[in-house]
């Protein structure tokens, strides 16, 4: 069953305000899951776990949250991640707008990267639509 974008936005904005108890308004395409709507790491387990449900999708851990790069020295050197690291992330997270992270790429910045338009993107590439 194909979802139209906005049926996808309203699905995951759903979802973002059960898990993390904020509200409608909140729950923009630009805000950023953690800096902007708090969400903590063991938020993304509800919150995946919702958005399973919303589309009957399966969502690996790795692909949301590509832990092994970002503790890999092979692609993070001096809390940074490398140029190879970069390229290996927008292969593994092709949803995902890098442009900024890209800019200053510190690993503890990572969490921050994550915006709701990021989410939609990436359950349209789970879902086909």
């Amino acid at each position: 069953m194909a979802h139209t974008s906005e049926e996808v936005f309203e699905k995951v904005q759903e979802a973002l305000v059960d898990a993390l108890g904020v509200d409608d308004e909140e729950v923009t395409p630009e805000a950023t899951l953690v800096g902007d709507l708090g969400a903590e790491s063991i938020d993304f387990l509800d919150i995946v776990f919702k958005l399973e449900k919303a589309f009957n999708i399966q969502i690996p851990r790795e692909e949301l949250s590509p832990e092994d790069i970002l503790t890999n020295s092979q692609y993070v050197q001096d809390g940074k991640v490398t140029p190879e690291g970069l390229t290996e992330l927008k292969r593994r997270m092709p949803w995902a707008d890098l442009s900024k992270f890209e800019e200053n790429p510190r690993v503890q910045d990572f969490g921050d990267l994550l915006t709701v338009q990021d989410m939609c993107r990436y359950v349209e590439s789970k879902i086909g639509s």
